[in-house]
């Protein structure tokens, strides 16, 4: 079991929460025929709600901030997995996700929009998460908040962005850490607007988009080109790159260093939600104060753990096998900084839940 520092409360925010519902196949995914499950699971999701998940299952605090109303289904999900949350009621049924899987762990996902969020619930929404980071009368703010996720319609590109400042001004001292783990426009609409989280948690393909350096299938094949790509956003104000690239493991990079971790492989079941579940791995390991090298570690952890689990099932700390990954360190490789992206980018291919 976890075992953290008092001061370990994790808030995350998902703008755009779902159900969850995966179906897994006895065989091979066959388009225009008719099949039939060997197995269905529904889980509340959205990324910061699984990584609430994750810390849950673990014994860590945390507390998800999402909109929806008291009786969706994704708030009734998260009482029935014990999972502290703060909801903001927006009068709209939040979005349900299909997951596929087959048996040799490809996946393939369906993710709706979500309900459209005017002007006023994305400022509710905000002002909540940060109340929620305060903590009760008298305790310090939490130690991380987690902005995670597509945004749904409606919310400018720049909202995790407009979170970070609203942070920062709210806390100017003793200030909650700033975890980001989005793709597409709303990642950028981060980075280009000034977010600088103190951690920031891509896969390849999203590395390569914000970065506008080589391609994600490239970036995973070569970690000494990831770490540079890598260590230009670090440049640019991120204060670490938590970097995961798929069955090759994940890289950390830091102003002090970068290192790649990798494990034996597993016989995935369901891939969806391992990023997640590595996010929560590093973020336990950092809130018990590990080092950065050992928070890489339990990371690649937490994410292989949960790629052996169906549907977005998330492991808990005793259920993940530190002790198999290896972490070395890695030189980053020079990238020509006219590569760097400092523009609009496409959409990852890769859609973020």
């Amino acid at each position: 079991m976890y075992s953290g520092t008092n001061r370990s409360a994790i808030v995350t925010l998902t703008a755009n929460p779902s159900l969850d519902r995966t179906v897994e196949l006895s065989g091979t995914l066959a388009r225009g025929t008719v099949q039939r499950a060997a197995g269905f699971h529904e889980e509340p999701g959205g990324k910061g709600v699984n990584v609430c998940r994750a810390l849950k299952a673990s014994g860590a605090g945390c507390l998800a901030v999402l909109p929806g109303d008291d009786e969706d289904p994704v708030m009734a999900g998260l009482r029935s997995a014990g999972v502290d949350y703060r909801n903001l009621p927006i009068g709209a049924a939040l979005r349900a996700n299909l997951t596929l899987t087959e048996p040799d762990g490809t996946t393939t996902k369906v993710n709706l929009p979500g309900p459209e969020l005017d002007a006023g619930i994305q400022e509710r929404l905000l002002a909540l998460a940060l109340e929620a980071c305060a903590g009760p009368e008298g305790d310090p703010p939490a130690r991380w908040l987690v902005l995670a996720g597509s945004l749904p319609p409606g919310v400018p590109a720049d909202y995790y962005a407009v979170a970070a400042d609203a942070l920062r001004r709210r806390f100017p001292s003793n200030t909650p850490a700033l975890a980001i783990d989005s793709s597409g426009q709303p990642l950028l609409g981060a980075l280009l607007h000034g977010a600088a989280p103190n951690l920031l948690k891509p896969n390849g393909d999203e590395l390569a988009e914000v970065t506008g350096i080589s391609s994600g299938e490239e970036l995973e094949a070569n970690p000494a080109l990831a770490a540079g790509a890598a260590r230009t956003l670090i440049e640019r104000g991120v204060g670490a790159v938590l970097a995961t690239l798929g069955a090759r493991g994940a890289l950390l990079v830091t102003p002090d260093g970068a290192w790649l971790a990798t494990r034996p492989p597993v016989t995935p079941r369901s891939t969806v939600g391992a990023g997640d579940s590595a996010l929560a791995g590093y973020l336990l390991a950092e809130s018990a104060g590990h080092q950065p090298q050992d928070c890489l570690r339990q990371a690649v952890a937490h994410g292989a753990a949960a790629a052996a689990l169906p549907g977005t099932t998330v492991p808990s700390w005793d259920e993940t096998r530190p002790e198999e990954v290896t972490v070395t360190p890695v030189e980053p490789q020079s990238v020509p900084a006219s590569s760097t992206r400092r523009g609009p980018a496409p959409t990852s291919s890769k859609e973020q839940s």
